[in-house]
């Protein structure tokens, strides 16, 4: 089974949802990965993505922080969220598809402007991140 997968770290997705159905309805990917939601779960605008065709998702939000979401034209199952480094944030979630493909959504840490662990802490945690999910 062939699909369309679009990615789009959208740096708040209520604030975007106008820009997300934007996309949805031009270019209709499949699947649509969202980093940097910037939601809880439960506030995503769901309704407005349904609308156009994507009535099933999976996430993990932070309230003003972080977060990831799946939407897809076609049933998508949980299949669990890692929480690599250990910084409890909302930064991946998997989905399986009815197909059997598991999608995997990554929101990387930035790192911030100084690349030295020692003195940014922020350079330290993408680090971190990164190590945890190459040995996963």
């Amino acid at each position: 089974m062939a699909f369309t997968l679009a990615t789009w770290n959208i740096n708040s997705v209520r604030l975007r949802e106008p820009i997300v159905c934007k996309l949805l309805a031009e270019h209709g990917p499949d699947v649509l990965c969202l980093q940097e939601c910037k939601s809880p779960v439960e506030k995503i605008p769901r309704d407005g993505f349904a609308a156009l065709g994507y009535p099933h998702m999976v996430a993990r939000g932070d309230k003003g922080y972080n977060g990831v979401a799946i939407l897809s034209k076609t049933p998508i199952v949980e299949a669990g969220a890692q929480d690599f480094a250990g910084l409890g944030h909302a930064r991946h979630i998997a989905g399986t598809l009815e197909n059997g493909i598991t999608i995997h959504n990554f929101y990387v840490p930035a790192g911030g402007d100084v690349p030295d662990r020692d003195v940014n802490e922020q350079f330290g945690q993408k680090l971190d991140y990164l190590t945890d999910m190459r040995d996963w």
